[in-house]
């Protein structure tokens, strides 16, 4: 209702600026991102107002909106969390809770909390160069206005998952359930339930689900390359122990930064190499003879997709138990008592769970428009992929698919108010990324094959072979460009 509101009537005119609160910086979105931006905006800009929009009742992003069993981070704890609050949790790989409860005491311990405007969903933004500000209209009908907006609302639609469809499923007499929803009142105790899908949701539910459940099995279209860790750093623990918290933290955390950058790049330069070391892992965590060839061995190269992450090794450990079974086949339909497969084996199930994936929507789904022209995300390059080009006063945080989601937004985050800084002190009211007539090689900015990033072909920017439109995928890289690099670089343009 209210998007269909806010497309009929233009926003942005000067009555209606009079009318709107304005602040200097507007944040969207109090997930780990939005908390980080509004952390560094008032340490490096402390005469900057500004507040964060939450479209939920809650701060914590991801970490609020999942809730199905056994949710944890599949990165660890100490590159996921916040580098001004170092982790101190027993755990590197946390529990979902763990993390909510992380990321509110941060906002309530600096102060953020008390900035955040919860339901406040913005549906729409309005660039007016007039005026040289945005007019952002949320769905609860308020309007304000702001000299600089700061988007860290995610990446994917939080109000539906990806959920194909398959022959049958009005057949079947159980229950049919999505991760991102998961029901309260779902009771797994005793049941024989069919996780379909292969990805990171997948792999955390079905050991889980496991714990209760009479039998559990994950069924694959096709495998994904697994990888088991500790789910406590023993290094990290003994340093903390030792040493200042901060000293341990920036230690710990550039371990794993660049053990994982080490990893990935070794991934990428030797791809059979690591593809058989995986493989390896995998085989010396079941019981010999497991055919670990058709479950746990991709078509893809590793990385070419996210590689999943379980700690100390619960999936392997469920496995060889036989708690949990693995079948690698295609759906051919829904049955009454549960699915039938591709080469006629069927499945008994209670309950079948769809961890099939998400559904890439940047920016929350809002509108964006310059001076009444509708921009469409999708034709828009990516500046140090923070920015979009030709869209003034206007950043996005979106993190690594490589790494930790928090090492790249909080470069961004650092970044944008390095920017606004230079500004004041030059007297600009205008930043801008001037694409204008240059030809660009343009690339996808994900160089992944995952299922939701083909699905979202069209909707994200792209990006250039060169900087500043080149987005590395790499924080090595990234520090020397968003910390280190001329601010008045040529491409941006400032008035």
């Amino acid at each position: 209702m209210a998007e269909g509101t806010a497309a009929k009537r233009p926003i942005g005119a000067a009555a209606d600026e009079v009318a709107a609160e304005h602040l200097d910086v507007l944040i969207v979105g109090a997930g780990i991102s939005g908390i980080d931006a509004a952390y560094r905006l008032q340490k490096s800009c402390p005469g900057k107002s500004w507040a964060i929009l939450e479209a939920r009742s809650a701060i914590g992003g991801t970490w609020d909106l999942f809730r199905f069993p056994g949710i944890r981070s599949d990165s660890d704890m100490y590159t996921l969390g916040f580098p001004f609050r170092p982790w101190q949790g027993e755990k590197a790989i946390a529990d979902g809770g763990d993390i909510r409860a992380y990321v509110e005491e941060t906002a309530r311990e600096f102060g953020i909390d008390a900035r955040i405007r919860f339901g406040h969903k913005a549906v729409r933004a309005d660039w007016s160069s007039s005026s040289a500000r945005w007019t952002v209209e949320v769905a609860n009908g308020r309007r304000l206005t702001c000299s600089f907006l700061f988007m860290c609302s995610g990446y994917y639609d939080y109000e539906n998952g990806y959920r194909p469809e398959w022959p049958g499923e009005a057949d079947f007499a159980g229950r049919i359930v999505h991760p991102q929803f998961w029901p309260e009142d779902l009771d797994v105790s005793g049941k024989r339930i069919v996780v379909i899908g292969s990805g990171a949701t997948a792999v955390t539910l079905v050991p889980a689900l496991a714990e209760t459940a009479a039998q559990v099995t994950m069924l694959q279209r096709s495998p994904s390359y697994i990888v088991a860790r500790p789910s406590r750093d023993r290094l990290a623990r003994w340093l903390q122990a030792r040493l200042p918290a901060r000293t341990a933290d920036a230690l710990v955390r550039w371990k794993n930064v660049l053990l994982g950058m080490y990893f990935f790049s070794l991934a990428r330069r030797k791809p059979e190499r690591v593809r058989r070391k995986l493989l390896e892992l995998v085989s010396a965590q079941l019981e010999p003879g497991y055919d670990v060839a058709r479950h746990f061995s991709p078509a893809y190269n590793p990385w070419d997709q996210r590689v999943c992450l379980v700690p100390d090794g619960d999936l392997f450990a469920a496995i060889k138990a036989g708690r949990v079974a693995i079948a690698t086949d295609r759906i051919e339909r829904f049955t009454e008592t549960g699915l039938r497969l591709g080469s006629g084996e069927e499945l008994a199930a209670d309950i079948v769970v769809t961890a099939t994936g998400l559904i890439v929507k940047l920016l929350g789904g809002m509108a964006l428009s310059v001076d009444g022209a509708p921009v469409n995300v999708g034709d828009r390059l990516s500046y140090r992929g923070m920015m979009l080009s030709d869209v003034p006063n206007f950043a996005v945080i979106f993190g690594y698919t490589n790494a930790s989601w928090t090492l790249k937004s909080d470069l961004t985050a650092r970044a944008v108010c390095r920017l606004l800084n230079h500004m004041d002190r030059r007297g600009h009211a205008i930043c801008l990324p001037r694409l204008g007539a240059a030809e660009v090689e343009r690339r996808p900015l994900l160089d992944f094959s995952s299922g939701y990033v083909s699905r979202a072909a069209g909707s994200l920017p792209s990006q250039g072979a060169k900087a500043p439109w080149r987005a590395p995928q790499n924080y090595l890289k990234d520090i020397a460009a968003m910390r280190f690099h001329r601010v008045a670089d040529g491409t941006m343009e400032f008035r």
